[in-house]
């Protein structure tokens, strides 16, 4: 599983719209960074919070640091619950996933509020060849010969239906690798979330602690995984792992 070209986006007009209720837009101490970067890491030289910075390595306009106050009526909000934390629905997530079928179809659980671009196995799955790193197959490896054995036999068969369906254009071996293709075979989408999103999917609740690696990473911590993505988010850990911070 990875996850690429992670973009967030909005942070300056969420938390200006967040004050708009009560008109207290005086009281917002949240600005965009002016610091020097350290191109090493991406973090700023000076300021102290730089660890929750929103921008990118040498991006220095949408580096965007919460200010206190602002963090504060944030939390209050967010713990109000969701009719009041509408702000969490205007900041915006960008990614590139890579996971296996069987993980995105427990992810399709979640289609309001997110939209999904994924490649397509209709028109480009008989471009390239079948590779066993195309699937993942950490249990198969872990269960031994024959589970590996299986997946081999797989791959031969899907290799050459593709051959045959690139030589011949029918159908019917087109046909036979989308019936054949395991579960673990691994794809790419792009997808766009909001903080609101991203809080409801990790609640203790939901993923957190799912029994699935590709969720919580439980079971092989250093294999990437959502939650642990989620947590390298600019203010994840104060906005939407919030249950996890005192009051």
């Amino acid at each position: 599983m990875r996850f690429e070209k992670t973009k967030v986006m909005n942070f300056e007009g969420a938390l200006r719209g967040m004050r708009n209720p009560m008109n207290s837009w005086d009281k917002s101490d949240s600005s965009y960074c002016v610091n020097s970067v350290d191109e090493s890491t991406s973090h700023c030289s000076i300021c102290p919070v730089s660890e929750g910075c929103t921008g990118s390595q040498g991006d220095i306009e949408t580096r965007y640091i919460i200010g206190k106050n602002d963090m504060k009526l944030a939390q209050q909000l967010i713990r109000a619950g969701s009719e009041h934390r509408k702000f969490m629905r205007q900041i915006f997530v960008s990614v590139d996933i890579v996971a296996p079928l069987f993980w995105w179809k427990e992810f399709d659980t979640y289609k309001v509020g997110t939209v999904r671009n994924s490649c397509s196995t209709m028109h480009k799955i008989h471009v390239k060849s079948f590779e066993k790193d195309d699937f993942t197959h950490i249990g198969i490896d872990e269960v031994g010969d024959i589970t590996q054995k299986t997946l081999n036999t797989v791959l031969e068969t899907l290799e050459y239906c593709r051959t045959k369906f690139n030589e011949t254009k029918e159908k019917k071996y087109w046909r036979a690798i989308i019936e054949l293709l395991p579960d673990g075979y691994n794809m790419k989408a792009t997808i766009t979330f909001s903080y609101e999103n991203l809080l409801s999917m990790c609640s203790k609740g939901q993923r957190r602690f799912h029994k699935q690696n590709e969720w919580s990473g439980i079971d092989y911590p250093n294999e990437d995984n959502f939650i642990s993505w989620v947590r390298t988010l600019p203010y994840a850990q104060e906005l939407i792992f919030i249950d996890e911070v005192e009051e």
